[in-house]
């Protein structure tokens, strides 16, 4: 098996956040725990009209992401007692709950808030990519729960041969810091100048 990636379709997100709901449900997260985040972006202005009135020139639109599995994961360099590995199969990031001491290196490594701290447990944790669904050969939850379909995940280089290369957009960090295993379809206001 190759590297596991996310496609997301950013045109076809409603922001309904039933992705990040279902990963808290299955995950059993604690309140401000999430391994899977939906941010929504609004910029723009109204243009006073010469004859009076006015236009809304306003883009607004989603965006869902939680763990990219970055071929160079920031978190698994930070980790001072090695409790964040990347799989040499899979490449699916995840930290080892009975060997992290909550230091919190990972999470302020992270340039995407993908480690998350639990202050219950004093541990931080972080999306694993389903695999125990993925043993059963099911989606991870948060595709199969997408109700416009607008988050896939596979083999990331079959992912990019399907959908392209787009794995920035406005508003996220330079994707040279990780090289994340996420292809976008950006929604037309989102894309990188």
């Amino acid at each position: 098996m190759a590297q596991l990636g996310f496609y997301i379709n950013q045109s076809l997100c409603t922001g309904c956040k039933a992705c990040a709901v279902a990963c808290k449900d299955k995950n059993n997260l604690d309140v401000g725990v999430n391994f899977r985040r939906v941010y929504s972006y609004e910029d723009g202005s109204f243009i006073k009209q010469p004859t009076g009135g006015i236009v809304h020139n306003i883009k607004a639109y989603y965006f869902s992401i939680s763990c990219n599995h970055c071929t160079q994961p920031k978190c698994v360099l930070s980790c001072p007692v090695g409790a964040i590995v990347k799989d040499k199969e899979n490449g699916v990031v995840t930290i080892d709950q009975d060997v992290c001491v909550g230091s919190r290196l990972c999470v302020t490594a992270c340039p995407y808030g993908a480690p998350q701290y639990n202050e219950r447990v004093f541990k931080s944790n972080k999306c694993d990519f389903c695999l125990d669904l993925q043993a059963k050969g099911e989606e991870p939850v948060c595709v199969s729960s997408c109700p416009m379909r607008a988050i896939e995940f596979g083999e990331i280089k079959e992912l990019r041969r399907k959908y392209g290369t787009v794995s920035q957009i406005i508003g996220m960090p330079s994707s040279e810091i990780t090289q994340p295993n996420i292809v976008i379809t950006p929604h037309r206001d989102a894309k990188k100048n």
